[in-house]
């Protein structure tokens, strides 16, 4: 009698089984895949999409080449990652939506773009951008500005280009509209503010001075000493890890100094204005 009443038991769970079987089928046949709403909502901003002829000008602005990898900060339906990688590089999406992130993958697939084109569902905040040469965004200004500390301690000379959005009070270093919609690029500088030593060598023998660097970003001021003599740095000019600037020695002959920087360490050229030339170098105190 029990035997009978565990296999009836086991009868009736099957049916149940067999029974939502076509439920479920047919729900999942009727459900909708996930399809973007322009405005929708993020963890810290809403999406809209990049026109893709915003997206093509704003790569053309970093100069993009198949040899660098781009960082898209909030990637949305992964367009931007996809337009970097048809042109070659290797591009990876940041992006907090995991639907979003699904979505990209599709995209990507459809393009054909998979070994260089991926995803990652994750938090601006919490990613690595040390490996990138360039960093494309579209978010908002608050997180612009949240996220440049750590954009100005990447390596100098990296990309950053964003779409309508600036970074207050750090000046583009380029400007460009499109349908009444603005891009922004910066180079990151380097770090030179403060005190160094300033050696030459070249047809018209060494010479050993101090030089002072005040720095707001990429833009530079500063003196030279020269004995006795405190004098104002000429035409000081920072562009990534570029550095030029020019000062009046105490001949009287103007010397223009270019060279680039790395670390505590500048090293470069200079010609003065007889034609004297050599090689400089100067380390930070």
């Amino acid at each position: 009698m029990a035997g009978r009443q565990v296999f009836r038991m086991l009868m009736l769970v099957i049916a149940i089984l067999f029974t939502a079987l076509p439920v479920r089928a047919q729900q999942a046949a009727t459900q909708k895949p996930f399809e973007p709403q322009v405005g929708q909502a993020g963890k810290d901003v809403v999406w809209v999409p990049t026109p893709q002829a915003l997206v093509d000008k704003m790569l053309d602005m970093a100069k993009l080449t198949p040899q660098d990898f781009v960082m898209d900060l909030g990637s949305g339906d992964g367009r931007t990652v996809i337009t970097a990688a048809r042109r070659g590089a290797r591009a990876l999406g940041i992006e907090y939506n995991p639907n979003m992130v699904e979505l990209s993958q599709k995209n990507a697939a459809a393009a054909g773009v998979t070994a260089r084109a991926t995803f990652q569902n994750a938090d601006l905040f919490e990613t690595d951008f040390s490996k990138a040469q360039v960093i494309t965004m579209f978010l908002l200004p608050s997180i612009n500005m949240k996220l440049r500390p750590k954009i100005l301690e990447l390596r100098p000379g990296t990309r950053i280009v964003s779409n309508t959005f600036t970074m207050e009070d750090w000046e583009a270093d380029e400007i460009s509209s499109m349908d009444g919609r603005r891009a922004y690029f910066w180079l990151v500088p380097a770090n030179v503010m403060g005190n160094w030593t300033l050696e030459t060598q070249g047809s018209a023998g060494g010479q050993k001075v101090d030089l002072t660097f005040e720095q707001v970003f990429q833009k530079l001021s500063g003196t030279v000493t020269l004995g006795p003599i405190h004098a104002g740095l000429r035409e000081a000019r920072l562009r990534g890890s570029a550095i030029s600037f020019s000062y009046v020695d105490q001949a009287a002959l103007r010397r223009d100094f270019n060279g680039r920087v790395t670390g505590g360490r500048m090293e470069g050229s200079f010609r003065d204005e007889k034609g004297g030339e050599g090689r400089w170098s100067a380390t930070k105190k």
